[in-house]
């Protein structure tokens, strides 16, 4: 079982089951200034990975080109999510890899979309500007 309010079913051997519609509502961290919304299924207190569902509003979107300490992986459920710099355009069932250090961004939303958004360490090596204390809850690195 995971802490931060979140509904997860842990099996004996340390599989997790998380569903969608059985979350706490208060495990969710609100980015209201760029219409996101983020809830992580799954974090590594030791490494920073993570695996989270992000949902954004139609007309939201990172509003800053940025790199990651960590390779990105995303994978659309559902709406159009757009890197307007890069122009790459992520539809339902499309997956997008970022490497580590890559810089990308801004995107926006052309209409609400849900997102599946993993890392394979830690998100960031400084706190970005549209982050918060609040919302960092997988630490930057700090390097």
């Amino acid at each position: 079982m995971s802490s931060n309010n979140r509904v997860h079913i842990a099996t004996p051997n340390g599989e997790v089951v998380v569903n969608l519609d059985d979350i706490d509502p208060t495990g969710w961290i609100d980015f209201p200034d760029i219409g996101l919304r983020q809830y992580f299924y799954w974090i590594n207190p030791e490494t920073g990975s993570s695996i989270a569902i992000l949902e954004f509003e139609k007309g939201a979107g990172i509003p800053t080109r940025h790199t990651h300490a960590s390779n990105q992986f995303m994978y659309c459920l559902e709406g159009k999510y757009e890197y307007v710099t890069d122009g790459i355009i992520l539809t339902p069932g499309s997956f997008y890899m970022n490497p580590k250090d890559n810089p990308h961004g801004p995107t926006m939303t052309h209409e609400k979309c849900r997102l599946i958004e993993i890392y394979d360490g830690p998100h960031y090596y400084e706190k970005p500007s549209y982050h918060t204390d609040d919302t960092m809850i997988v630490p930057a690195t700090g390097g």
